[in-house]
């Protein structure tokens, strides 16, 4: 197991030039978002590693959530970190948040684990009009989770008075897998949460994958992007169906399945967001680990001008970068194969800290790329 408080310091190799990185790191602290919301940038540059995975056969860093903790004061990251499956890692730093500067803190506290089992992808409910700024409701925080469950993935919900925990777990899943021919009848998985106090409401985007061949032309065995809703009240979300499913254009960069999503609020859009998609559909007959999720796994972006964005989304063009344009010295270190689920970090000015896993299939570690001037 992880120690408590291991530092992952800086052996990372940096993509960019002296310049630009000290012009990222000197930036002014700006707390709110940038005006007018999130402009989708045009360019990237290579950071190089923040969390590497543990050094085993096989292991997972990647999947990040990050919020503001006052508590720290700083940074506080949730991830998908295997084994055990989740951790917690903080950054003390307002401004610098690149390789270095990160400590991993070890699992996430829980009260009650019996009530949940094994989980992973961990992702702290945020305050849609503050980008990594959790929502804090009633005086307490929300935690969401991917749980297993006799063979099925199932969205899970927890709640803190701390931002570090520990998190104790609802009784039963918000979000249970469909039946049928439901296209979530396998697994609800890789959920995001915001919680919009005016309407007293969560929105939740999930990932939802059949079990049976679904009515479209391109991939109809791949998984879809849908949305719920839950009432502050209410014990059980209520799906509204899918938002993103697979392209129907054939060589798009998300025609095969779509993972994945964070919502912003956006500066040519209402409603931005970053997503995890594949241009290759899933075939059931092939028997690999990558099965349901078949490469390359790409990163992208895609949009919303809806007022309640449980509808009306579209896919940007082209992804953010395909996995044969990764330049060799990034090859070298350890990416390709797979870009992970990808998450933005706001920077001050409005530039963007793109935090994504890459690597083979089960040896994926957290790299870091940050976008130019808006």
């Amino acid at each position: 197991m992880t120690p408590k408080s291991l530092i992952l310091c800086a052996a990372s190799v940096l993509w960019t030039s002296t310049a630009l990185t000290q012009d990222v790191q000197r930036s002014p602290t700006q707390d709110k978002p940038p005006r007018g919301g999130f402009a989708i940038p045009e360019t990237f540059t290579r950071q190089g590693v923040v969390l590497k995975r543990q050094q085993a056969d096989k292991g997972v860093s990647g999947d990040p959530c990050i919020v503001w903790d006052e508590a720290i004061p700083g940074w506080r990251m949730v991830l998908f970190y295997d084994p055990p499956g989740h951790a917690q890692a903080i950054c003390r730093d307002r401004d610098l948040i690149g390789p270095g500067h990160w400590t991993l803190e070890g699992p996430l506290p829980v009260t009650n684990s019996r009530a949940v089992g094994g989980f992973h992808k961990p992702f702290i409910v945020m305050d849609p009009d503050r980008p990594n700024h959790a929502a804090k409701i009633d005086g307490r925080y929300c935690l969401l989770v991917v749980a297993h469950q006799d063979g099925h993935k199932e969205v899970r919900r927890a709640w803190s008075e701390a931002l570090a925990g520990p998190w104790t777990f609802e009784a039963e899943p918000i979000i249970p897998p469909g039946s049928g021919g439901d296209f979530d009848a396998k697994h609800t998985d890789a959920v995001t949460g915001y919680y919009f106090p005016e309407r007293k409401e969560f929105l939740y985007f999930y990932m939802g994958y059949p079990r049976e061949a679904q009515p479209r032309r391109i991939s109809p065995f791949g998984s879809a992007q849908a949305v719920a809703t839950q009432g502050l009240d209410e014990k059980v979300a209520t799906k509204r169906g899918i938002v993103l499913g697979p392209e129907q254009e054939a060589g798009h960069w998300a025609s095969g399945w779509v993972g994945g999503l964070q919502l912003l609020r956006g500066a040519e859009h209402r409603w931005v967001a970053v997503v995890n998609a594949s241009p290759t559909a899933p075939a059931p007959s092939k028997k690999e680990v990558w099965t349901e999720e078949p490469p390359p796994s790409l990163g992208g972006f895609a949009w919303s001008d809806e007022e309640w964005p449980v509808k009306g989304w579209h896919f940007a063009p082209k992804p953010i970068e395909w996995v044969k344009d990764i330049p060799k010295d990034a090859l070298d270190a350890g990416e390709g194969y797979n870009l992970w689920r990808q998450f933005i970090h706001v920077m001050p000015g409005g530039r963007a800290a793109l935090f994504y896993n890459s690597g083979s299939y089960g040896r994926e570690q957290l790299y870091l790329k940050v976008s130019g001037k808006p």
